[in-house]
């Protein structure tokens, strides 16, 4: 090739070899047995310039690799680099993968359970451990010129979001930012913030997968290609994609109603055949069971395989099915070397923790290269699932969603059971962008040439839905940037007041709604010009059409009112005849389906009240148990009744009577006929309308006919341009409101925040008063709250185990809240103390929404959770594991996860505490050494 090049275009050749060889990417790239992908060398590229980045790319395409390079160019600067993950697994992940290429001299570790070299020049750390640093001004931050920020669309996040803006808002301006994040469809909108707060920021934007991926529905015996054809193999490529019609029409045939033996056709039973043929036909249609799809994609070559499973219980009975199916993915070999790996890897836990802790079952499953992966595992135990993972030797994981979060375990298939899931309120479907990061997970790059989603058949399934979530490959990007107290007080000890709002307004959530507003701005500026337009055709000659036009409008909207008065007095008025119901009266239901004569079973309960028999609350009144004379029993409701109503007679109910009986029902109909049937109702009289003897109306209807242009001729012309005059004023009044509540309004969500700490006694104008600096060394959700009960003494005096469950009330929350039973508390000074946080916590309620801070936005502090009180007691007071999880009814690993940030806010209550005339920070610390034992203590880098 080089020989049909002229000397002037070989000269040039050799000059930009030259040139990219002086280059710091020249030799990272020396590193990698594969070439890099274009969209990370651009990246590469404008990091060597000086430029910061953003990167969106989905799962599995290799975006870490440009942090990686930003950890080359800091050491070859001779500057540090700070690595920043969501989640302290991927922390450890990332911390194991640098080490092994810079050693352990060069690499430290920051997370809220470990510290390791954090002096060192590369350190991996959480986010929340970075921006601890920049409130506290640490001498770490001295020599730092990139930070990475892995996953950083984590800012959408609703708790934890807020902590990358602050983050990204606070770093110094000489601080080279690289951003890593999904694929998101405002990168662009993202990269203008950057750009915006940070300086010069090239935006790389990737939605190619680097192994492609092929979506299947398996029903039954057979997998279905979701798509038709899939040229662009899930990338988001021009070809158009079709539903695979076979799948279209199983889905008719399935979801159409099943053989009832009362059908009809044409007066005679449906055919045997016809019967047969489609038994035959659903007999080719099922939801496979675990271990069927777990043999079926082993048999094809598909495995290893991640089954997402949206339960912590579902994924541990699809270990035992698997277990009691006689599964085994390993052969000898492949179990030697687990057992090799387990034992290594747990020889620290305690013998007698081991059987608590499911550890022979756990290790039976791996040794048949069969595991589960949720957040109720401990989480050594996750580790070393995910390290058998990766090493091929555990080949079917059933996890839940929080595996898609970051940790690197690319499987050749992922199947999802189904499209539905428990999102903590309800049972909702997952989005495009859930799907997108679960199926994001199938193909390995560089092992496998491509990859696998795989959808469970299930009854209902609209393979045009799935087809969409599979189309859909983006989602956008959220801010979910709200101020904190602990947030407000550092922003006003470093900036200022004046300063620190000014902050606040650069955040992305305030410049998202901004944006907003601009298009919201513009419809407003067209809304005044089509105004001007239909002010022009309502204009009369006869004198001002506008001030006629309100007349008849406040007419309108008085007659409106006097008629909604009328209407809710006979409402109440009926309400209250149906009260005076009792058993046995006889009535007349005036309206309604079920008009006509009815005997009075039960007069239903007032408003309000709980039915506990029916389960459900009558809130419109009362709703009468009634039986027609047409023998049906039914409960009425306020409705059925528009006028009141009154006993027209009386009849004894039988005690024997039975509304679920026929004969019963047949024989009281006819007395009640024989009863009441000759009997008229008296007719309800129409009432005086309100509006004939209103002075207002009359008023109105005066200054109406003697105002000048109610003898124009066109009038009702002018009329109806005025009343499009009038609504299109009010939208454009509803937009300004818009505009108005989306300006600043961050800023006047600190303004409030901070006028509370003033009212608090934490801030005096710009001075933060020692209350204050208290309060800016404890972070969490319940700052305030902690910072008060140590202002009041409240943990004064408490051992280290009831300091510690009462700090567990500050960290902890319920997976799902059980109100119907009240915790389990310690007795004594605990017990004592804890009412008293309560007790502080409602005080602090009362005055958030005195001050109109809002906890539904995110912003203010929620009720303390007794509900791990007793187990951070019993495990503080060194009980056995065994004691502890049994009496929690907990599992291992959320119980060492609520620990730990047990363990992290008492160390922050240590470091906040009153050194003189205290007890708090010595039993902290005693509290912190008490908790960090065991199963809690065991490291969780590898």
């Amino acid at each position: 090739m080089t020989e049909d090049l002229t000397p002037a275009e070989a000269y040039a050749a050799a000059r930009a070899r030259n040139a990219d060889a002086a280059t710091a990417l020249a030799p990272f790239r020396e590193m990698y047995e594969f070439g890099l992908d274009p969209f990370q060398i651009e990246a590469c590229q404008a990091l060597e310039a000086g430029k910061g980045v953003l990167v969106a790319a989905p799962t599995g395409s290799g975006k870490t690799i440009v942090g990686e390079f930003a950890v080359h160019l800091a050491l070859d600067q001779g500057r540090k680099c700070f690595y920043t993950t969501p989640i302290k697994a991927l922390s450890n992940q990332k911390y194991a993968d640098l080490v092994r290429r810079y050693g352990n001299d060069k690499v430290g570790l920051l997370t809220g359970d470990n510290s390791v070299n954090g002096d060192a020049p590369i350190v991996v750390m959480t986010t929340e451990v970075l921006r601890n640093m920049l409130y506290a001004g640490s001498q770490a931050l001295s020599g730092l010129g990139y930070v990475v920020m892995d996953e950083v669309h984590y800012l959408s996040d609703r708790f934890r979001g807020a902590v990358w803006e602050e983050v990204i808002i606070h770093l110094p301006e000489s601080v080279t930012l690289v951003s890593l994040s999904a694929t998101v469809s405002n990168a662009e909108e993202f990269g203008d913030w950057l750009d915006t707060v940070r300086g010069d920021t090239e935006v790389i934007v990737s939605e190619s997968r680097p192994v492609p991926l092929w979506q299947h529905v398996l029903a039954g015996r057979r997998v279905y290609d979701l798509f038709e054809e899939e040229t662009d193999h899930g990338g988001r490529g021009a070809s158009r994609r079709e539903v695979n019609p076979d799948l279209q029409r199983l889905a008719r045939t399935e979801n159409t109603r099943t053989y009832n033996p009362r059908d009809r056709r044409r007066g005679k039973m449906v055919r045997e055949a016809d019967r047969e043929r489609e038994r035959r036909q659903r007999s080719r249609i099922w939801t496979p069971g675990r271990p069927e799809v777990i043999e079926r994609l082993d048999a094809e070559g598909l495995l290893p395989a991640i089954t997402f499973i949206f339960s912590r219980a579902g994924c541990e009975a699809a270990v035992q099915q698997c277990l009691y199916a006689g599964l085994r993915l390993n052969d000898d070999d492949g179990r030697r070397r687990v057992r090799e790996i387990v034992e290594e890897r747990t020889a620290a836990i305690p013998t007698e923790d081991l059987h608590v802790l499911g550890y022979y079952e756990w290790l039976e499953a791996l040794e048949r290269g069969i595991a589960a992966h949720h957040a109720g595992m401990l989480p050594t135990f996750k580790e070393v699932v995910e390290d058998l993972f990766v090493k091929g030797l555990v080949k079917a994981v059933f996890a839940t969603e929080t595996l898609a979060l970051g940790i690197n375990m690319p499987a050749r298939t992922v199947i999802l059971e189904k499209l539905v899931k428990w999102n903590g309120e309800q049972h909702a479907d997952i989005t495009p962008g859930e799907y997108t990061q679960l199926t994001g997970r199938a193909g390995r790059r560089g092992i496998d040439v491509e990859g696998h989603a795989v959808v469970l058949w299930q009854r209902g399934l609209d393979p045009d839905h799935l087809a969409g979530l599979a189309g859909t490959r983006t989602y956008p990007l959220r801010s979910s940037f709200k101020p904190s107290y602990n947030m407000a007080v550092n922003l006003v000890e470093g900036f200022g007041r004046h300063r620190s709002r000014e902050l606040l307004e650069t955040s992305f959530a305030q410049f998202q709604a901004d944006r907003s507003v601009v298009g919201i701005s513009r419809q407003v500026q067209k809304n005044e010009e089509g105004l001007e337009g239909y002010r022009e055709g309502m204009t009369c000659h006869l004198g001002d059409f506008e001030e006629y036009a309100r007349l008849r409008r406040d007419l309108k909207d008085r007659e409106t009112e006097l008629a909604r008065q009328g209407a809710a007095q006979r409402r109440a008025q009926a309400a209250g005849s149906l009260e005076k119901l009792k058993p046995g009266d006889v009535i007349h239901v005036p309206t309604g389906k079920f008009a006509g004569l009815a005997l009075v079973l039960d007069p239903g309960i007032p408003a309000g009240r709980t039915n506990g028999h029916r389960g459900f609350e009558h809130h419109d009144g009362p709703r009468p148990l009634v039986l027609t004379a047409e023998r049906q029993v039914k409960r009425l409701a306020s409705i059925d009744f528009p006028v009141p109503v009154e006993a027209l007679e009386r009849m004894r109910i039988p005690k024997s009577f039975n509304p679920r009986s026929p004969q019963s029902r047949r024989d009281l109909a006819s007395a009640l006929r024989s009863k009441a049937g000759h009997i008229n109702p008296e007719r309800h009289h129409k009432q005086r309308s309100a509006a004939a003897d209103d002075r207002e109306i009359a008023r109105l209807r005066t200054e109406i006919r003697a105002h000048p242009c109610h003898g124009c001729d066109e009038r009702e012309d002018h009329a109806r341009w005025a009343e499009r005059y009038h609504r299109l004023q009010r939208d454009t009044q509803q937009l300004e409101r818009r505009i108005e509540g989306r300006t600043n309004t961050i800023a006047r969500t600190f303004d409030r925040i901070v006028a509370l700490l003033t009212e608090l006694d934490y801030l005096r104008g710009n001075e933060v008063t020692e209350n204050g600096k208290r309060l800016a060394r404890l972070y969490g959700e319940l700052d305030l709250l902690a910072s008060e009960c140590l202002r009041d003494g409240v943990w004064e005096g408490l051992a280290p185990a009831e300091l510690a469950a009462c700090v567990s009330a500050l960290v902890f929350e319920a997976r799902q809240s059980d109100d119907a039973v009240a915790p389990k508390l310690p007795a004594g000074n605990a017990k004592a103390a804890l009412g008293e946080m309560v007790r502080i916590w409602g005080r602090l309620d009362a005055l958030e929404e005195e001050f109109k801070i809002n906890q539904a936005e995110g912003v203010g502090q929620r009720e303390p959770d007794l509900g791990f009180a007793w187990a951070a007691y019993q495990w503080a007071s060194d009980k056995s594991l065994d004691e502890v999880l049994r009496e929690a009814e907990m599992p291992a690993g959320d119980f060492v996860r609520w620990c730990k940030q047990v363990i992290d806010v008492l160390g922050q209550i240590a470091a906040a505490a009153p050194k003189e005339n205290s007890t708090v920070a010595k039993n902290a610390r005693k509290a912190v050494d008490a908790l960090l034992r065991g199963v809690v203590a065991y490291s969780s880098v590898g």
